[in-house]
Formats: structure tokens, C-alpha cells, sequence
């Protein structure tokens, strides 16, 4: 009996996938806990609208953060901050990923997601600090900062 997975099911099949598997372990196992459905004309047709419903979303996110990288690579795109900064050169407060989301959204109206910003540790130090962002699976990016002294 040939079925569509609807979930991830170990050593039979992923969430999507159409296979043959024996009748009495569809009917009596994989029907019956809603881990697959028989895979009918209707059902095959429904499976492939959602497929390339899904690969047109991933094309426009990938278009987006494409667009984002672009904005980030411009000469005009420097992220400002001024901190209050102690004798031995270090700021009093840190720059974390939330504050550089929150900056790059009040200065250059770029949304970002915090967690997309890959900081291995917090920023404490004054000058020109390039800061790697993740923006997609496929695209990388760079966060221009100047930290200033107040």
C-alpha cells in the first residue's frame, strides 16, 4: 500500500514522503496514529501544491536576506554607539546581539533577528568592530559597528 508520511517515522520514511509499505502495518499502525495517510490521487496533488508553496516561501526568504546583505555591505550601513568608558579602555556596559538588533532597527530601519547575530562574546571594547551575521542557510553577512567614548 503506498502512503504519505505526515511525520518522521525511524527506519520507514521522513514527513512527506510517498513509499510502499506492507497493508496491515499502514492500516493497523501508521493510519491509525496519524503518521501517514493512503496516498490517493487527491492526496499526491495536495502534497505537491505544499511542496512548491514551500519552495516559493524559501525562495523569498532567500531573496530577503540577500536584500539585507545588501543593505549591510553599504559604506553608509555603520552601526553607532556611544558608551561611557573606564581607564583601562573597556565600556561599562556591553553591547550584546539585542542591542545591536534594537540599533540597526532605529538607524537604518534593517529588521533583524538578535539570534541571527553571531557574537561569541559581548562587546567591551571601543573602535571599528565588524560583527558576522547568519541571515539564511545560504547567505552570510557583516555588521559594521563603531563604538565611540562618551
Amino acid at each position: 500500500m503506498k502512503v504519505i508520511f505526515l511525520a518522521d517515522v525511524k527506519g520507514k520514511g521522513k514527513k512527506g514522503e510517498v513509499k510502499e509499505v506492507p497493508t496491515g502495518y499502514a492500516q493497523n499502525f501508521l493510519i491509525k496514529k496519524n503518521l501517514a495517510k493512503e496516498a490517493t490521487k487527491q492526496a499526491l496533488n495536495e502534497l505537491k501544491g505544499k511542496q512548491k508553496s514551500e519552495e516559493k516561501a524559501q525562495a523569498e526568504l532567500l531573496a530577503e536576506a540577500k536584500e539585507i546583505k545588501a543593505e549591510l555591505e553599504k559604506e553608509a550601513t555603520l552601526v553607532q554607539f556611544t558608551e561611557k568608558v573606564g581607564p583601562d579602555g573597556r565600556t561599562f556596559g556591553s553591547i550584546t546581539a539585542k542591542k545591536i538588533s534594537e540599533e540597526l532597527n532605529k538607524q537604518f530601519g534593517i529588521k533583524l533577528d538578535k539570534r541571527h547575530i553571531k557574537l561569541d562574546h559581548s562587546i567591551r571594547a571601543i573602535g571599528l568592530i565588524e560583527v558576522p551575521v547568519k541571515l539564511h542557510k545560504e547567505v552570510d553577512g557583516i555588521i559594521k559597528l563603531q563604538v565611540k567614548e562618551a
